[in-house]
């Protein structure tokens, strides 16, 4: 379980093709003693264990394996040596729910339609992003609503069929893969928890259609 607020931007040092996976070690910042084996790490939003992890200069690297299914749903399969990811560890028992609930588990990708700076200033450029999200789970984004967007929790702003918006500070640009990001790219996006279970009850207590309340079959 994750949050969504991004504690550490790391690259891939190098990537292996294996027979039905990929195996990437990531270089990052946190303390090597504080990555277990077996632990989940959220690599630019899908959740993934780690297989191996160890030391270095300043920080730690960390291996994780990816599987055909993750790399057939997420911008996983383009990840190359280079690329930089957004990170957050689990969340434990007492820690700060700044975002919100987040599974780390990608529902599809969303394509970058526009980025527009809104503002400038003695603080930064803001960004605003329109995106398209893919068919099948658009129809659980929401004006206000959350959504997870390369592993980072944004607020949805407008939502216009498949096409949303959210915007961007200046802080949240330099600390994670955001101030990278463009037209034409492919982000990872998970739905609101909340908002899929809402929609799958609502589902399970409608009428079976063609059935007529009430009738019996002779």
């Amino acid at each position: 379980m994750f949050t969504g607020l991004v504690t550490d931007v790391g690259r891939i040092a190098s990537a292996f093709d294996g027979e039905r996976l990929r195996r990437f070690r990531i270089d990052c910042r946190y303390d090597p003693a504080t990555i277990a084996l077996g632990a989940s790490i959220a690599c630019g939003g899908p959740c993934l264990t780690v297989v191996a992890a160890g030391p270095q200069n300043d920080g730690a690297w960390f291996e994780v394996d990816v599987a055909a299914e993750t790399l057939a749903r997420t911008s996983a399969a383009a990840w190359r040596t280079g690329t930089r990811l957004n990170l957050e560890r689990s969340l434990r028992i007492g820690d700060e729910l700044g975002g919100h609930i987040v599974t780390g588990h990608v529902d599809g990708t969303a394509t970058i339609v526009a980025r527009e700076e809104v503002t400038g200033g003695e603080w930064g450029t803001t960004a605003r992003f329109t995106l398209r999200a893919p068919a099948k789970v658009a129809r659980f984004i929401a004006e206000k609503g959350s959504v997870t967007l390369d592993g980072t929790s944004l607020t949805v702003n407008a939502v216009e069929g498949d096409t949303f918006t959210v915007l961007l500070i200046p802080h949240s640009l330099a600390v994670t893969t955001w101030g990278e990001r463009r037209a034409g790219d492919l982000v990872n996006l998970e739905v609101d928890l909340m908002a899929r279970y809402a929609a799958r009850l609502v589902e399970a207590t409608q009428p079976a259609s063609g059935v007529e309340s009430g009738a019996e079959r002779s």
